[in-house]
């Protein structure tokens, strides 16, 4: 008979503790009414020009920039939601706005969890990185894109970014943050994960976030990865949850969620449910946090630097304005997030899969792939075999897609 895991028992102090603590003053949210996480990009400037980048920054502030009064107000209108998501600031770089630390202790006065995602600059020096936690900031992450500076380097378009992040990510710990790093998965580092692992235990990460890239702003489909490699990496994620010291999350791969239950499916014999409730089987991989699985408009928000409101900052479609449109009105009734939340809209193998409730495939990819907010997910090894038997021909598969799906690029 498989051991029931227990929950903490590989993490590190900080990162057990972290979890404990969500585990206990958060329950489950009904994302038809409320959503665990809000991105809110304060900014789209940044000095930096990385070539994956969803927002395609630029280096100055746009002249249409909620103002602070604009800003204050949409804080209180996320408030409203009543379930204390967690709120990040992120951009560009959230560290161009000289009024970030006003909004965020504005933010933590109303309830809102906040987390910050700086650039890797000479901007989150010691001094205001103490000022972002007394602010109200708990958590900061960093982008890492490799364990190797030149290939990070390379991808951020900065020289000296890498070691940069590895003096903040330090910094940020220095001052009682607790520390995120992000890795962008795409073509030119998928081979070379491995390596991350002692570089996240060396500076004391507590999550690992996963980003597997979605074609969107200055990211292009060719810098995917296959399916079958898709495929793949979740497996590797799911056999370092058992034993890393930190916290794993697959970001814009819902698919990891259907990976992770039919490993922890064959560890119990085949008897876990398809919504993993069976005792202690949320703790096994980190899909403890929502067992739905969020999604783009399914228990996220995005706010755009101009106020825009979107499913996520992978599917940059306005469904509302913050200027004109109360954001919880059009979080719980407009047309486009009702349809991201609705599986029985979504087509081809996505929307006749068993796993359509806690997956459904990452919205944003079949946008930026097929044109397509409700197609199937490309990402996926179960559409890429329906695309290579003919049985699933969406509008947008060209030739050259196909082959970048199915790895034959």
């Amino acid at each position: 008979m498989a051991q029931k895991p227990q929950p903490y028992a590989n993490l590190s102090l900080d990162a057990a503790r972290e979890r404990q603590e969500r585990d206990r003053r958060y329950p489950q949210v009904d994302f038809d009414q409320s959503p665990f996480t809000i991105a809110w990009e304060v900014t789209r400037a940044c000095a930096y020009a990385c070539v994956h980048c969803r927002a395609d920054a630029q280096p100055q502030r746009h002249p249409d920039e909620l103002t602070t009064e604009e800003a204050f107000r949409l804080i209180d209108q996320l408030a409203e939601f009543g379930t204390r998501p967690i709120l990040i600031f992120t951009g560009g770089d959230p560290m161009m706005r000289r009024d970030l630390f006003d909004l965020i202790a504005y933010a933590t006065e109303k309830g809102l969890r906040c987390a910050l995602t700086p650039t890797a600059t000479a901007l989150p020096t010691l001094e205001r990185l103490k000022k972002a936690r007394e602010a109200g900031i708990r958590r900061v992450a960093l982008s890492l894109d490799a364990p190797r500076p030149a290939v990070h380097d390379d991808f951020r378009k900065v020289g000296g970014s890498w070691q940069r992040t590895m003096d903040i990510l330090k910094r940020a710990r220095e001052v009682g943050l607790s520390v995120q790093v992000n890795t962008t998965v795409a073509r030119h580092n998928v081979d070379i994960l491995p390596e991350m692992v002692p570089f996240l235990e060396e500076v004391g990460a507590v999550q690992w976030s996963v980003f597997f890239l979605v074609p969107t702003g200055r990211a292009q489909v060719p810098w995917m990865i296959s399916a079958e490699e898709h495929e793949r990496v979740f497996n590797w994620l799911y056999d370092l949850s058992k034993t890393a010291p930190f916290d794993i999350k697959a970001t814009a791969a819902p698919m990891y969620r259907r990976v992770a239950i039919e490993r922890r499916r064959a560890e119990l014999g085949g008897d876990a449910p398809v919504a993993f409730q069976g005792a202690g089987f949320q703790y096994a991989d980190g899909l403890h946090r929502a067992p739905k699985g969020v999604n783009d408009g399914k228990g996220f928000l995005f706010i755009s630097h101009v106020g825009d409101i979107e499913p996520s900052g992978f599917l940059p479609i306005a469904a509302g304005n913050v200027r004109r449109d109360h954001v919880v009105e059009v979080y719980r009734h407009s047309s486009l997030f009702r349809d991201l939340r609705d599986p029985d809209k979504l087509k081809g193998p996505c929307g006749t899969c068993k796993y359509r409730e806690v997956c459904g495939g990452q919205r944003g990819r079949a946008y930026g792939v097929f044109g397509d907010y409700l197609a199937s997910d490309p990402g996926c090894v179960l559409v890429a075999e329906a695309i290579r038997r003919g049985e699933y021909r969406p509008e947008g598969l060209t030739p050259h897609v196909q082959r970048i799906v199915l790895g034959e690029a």
